[in-house]
């Protein structure tokens, strides 16, 4: 069966201090999930372990990123996670210490499925 998209969800999160990818990385995740009670799993008949959830998430430094641990801040579902360029790091004024940084996340939710043409 093909795999469809049937919902995109977009996050920020930030480290204001610590220059932490991977916290500012999962806050993205939350902001996008927990803001939202989307019951797309029930709506298509399917268990929540089928979900297909690929999460893009955008800093300025990827390969900083722990993927593994941003995944684990999804309590059920198939989750991949990739970290790309993108997000911002913003210098503190007095030009000392480490950068604000911003991630944002795209998370794609989607199913194995057939499709309908009824």
């Amino acid at each position: 069966m093909p795999k469809h998209r049937v919902l995109t969800e977009f996050g920020m999160g930030t480290s204001l201090r610590r220059q932490d990818y991977t916290e500012a990385a999962k806050r993205a995740v939350q902001d996008a999930l927990w803001r939202n009670s989307i019951n797309m799993a029930e709506l298509y008949g399917f268990d929540k372990s089928a979900m297909i959830l690929d999460v893009e998430i955008a800093v300025q430094q990827p390969e900083a990123v722990d993927c593994a641990a941003v995944a684990g801040v999804f309590p059920y579902g198939q989750v991949s996670v990739t970290a790309a360029q993108g997000g911002l790091d913003i210098p503190r004024p007095e030009g000392e210490g480490n950068p604000t940084v911003i991630a944002n996340a795209a998370i794609s939710v989607s199913f194995q499925m057939e499709r309908s043409d009824d």
